[in-house]
């Protein structure tokens, strides 16, 4: 394993020297914000969107890194110039930066950016098989609470929302709905579906704005695929053609199973298959050859 070279406060460090202040507000209170990124092929994709909802977030925390947009782009592309030489091995990468709020709620703030290699065996099967969603008693957080639209890493609803889901299916992702019981998110991906030719995902209300949906949407319009952000319940994914989820690091995840009941009559169905094609295009590779290369064979 190699040990990926990554950035803190200033200095480039190996990863296994990153350490957590434990009088760090985002150690004793979750005060931190964060982004994940990952590289196609070893280049960027959605770099400047990702920043800059990392900059909204830290507006919303009220956190200065007393850095740029500009300068935190820098430091990404320096993250991959470092590991660069491991990359053959591993395909891609992901990359997280953090902001935390430091010591006091004045700061001085502390920025992080770790380097890993895409996990490509917790998700690739999925592309053939399906994912299986678990819809969890635990909620999303309210927009009056805390508004899901800032990345911010006080997740602890997420971290139940798993392990309830674990409980009813140990590959289950969790999907959470918000306080009136509409679906909302799930612990780390957005919710879509399609229903006689239309996608369907749930307004931005209690959820955050992922990337991966925006692209998602992007190509929709761009395929002329009808889509409509509106409530969407648990008995609209019972009963849907095909369900999917989008998420950054494997972009779009086809789901076969809500609940422990089918979806549709295939997983990709063909809206969501159109939608990987697309995909893989915009990236510049084959998403899903590239993931079945490097994860270890299930099958």
């Amino acid at each position: 394993m190699s040990d990926y070279i990554g950035y803190s406060d200033g200095e480039w460090i190996p990863d296994s020297q990153f350490s957590i202040d434990p009088d760090d507000l985002g150690y004793l209170l979750g005060a931190v914000v964060f982004e994940t990124i990952r590289t196609f092929n070893g280049k960027p994709f959605t770099w400047e969107e990702h920043i800059d909802r990392l900059f909204r977030s830290m507006k919303y925390a009220r956190i200065d890194p007393q850095l740029t947009e500009s300068d935190f782009l820098e430091i990404l592309r320096e993250s991959v110039r470092r590991n660069e030489d491991v990359r053959g091995e591993v395909g891609d990468f992901n990359l997280w930066p953090s902001v935390t709020m430091g010591k006091t709620l004045d700061g001085p703030a502390r920025v992080y950016v770790r380097v890993k290699p895409v996990p490509w065996d917790t998700f690739t099967k999925f592309f053939f098989e399906g994912a299986h969603g678990v819809i969890a008693k635990s909620r999303s957080y309210s927009s009056q609470f805390v508004d899901p639209k800032a990345k911010h890493q006080s997740r602890m609803n997420m971290v139940l929302a798993q392990q309830e889901v674990r409980d009813v299916d140990p590959e289950g992702l969790p999907v959470l709905t918000d306080i009136d019981g509409n679906i909302s998110e799930g612990a780390g991906f957005n919710v879509m579906l399609v229903k006689d030719g239309v996608i369907r995902t749930p307004t931005d209300r209690a959820i955050l704005q992922g990337r991966s949906r925006g692209v998602v949407i992007d190509l929709a319009d761009r395929l002329d695929i009808p889509l409509v952000e509106e409530d969407v319940q648990p008995y609209d994914l019972y009963t849907a053609d095909e369900v999917f989820f989008t998420r950054t690091t494997p972009g779009i995840v086809p789901v076969s199973k809500m609940d422990n009941r089918t979806i549709g009559d295939e997983a990709p169905g063909p809206v969501t298959t159109q939608l990987l094609s697309a995909y893989s295009e915009l990236v510049g590779l084959d998403i899903v050859d590239q993931a079945a290369h490097y994860a270890t064979p299930w099958r």
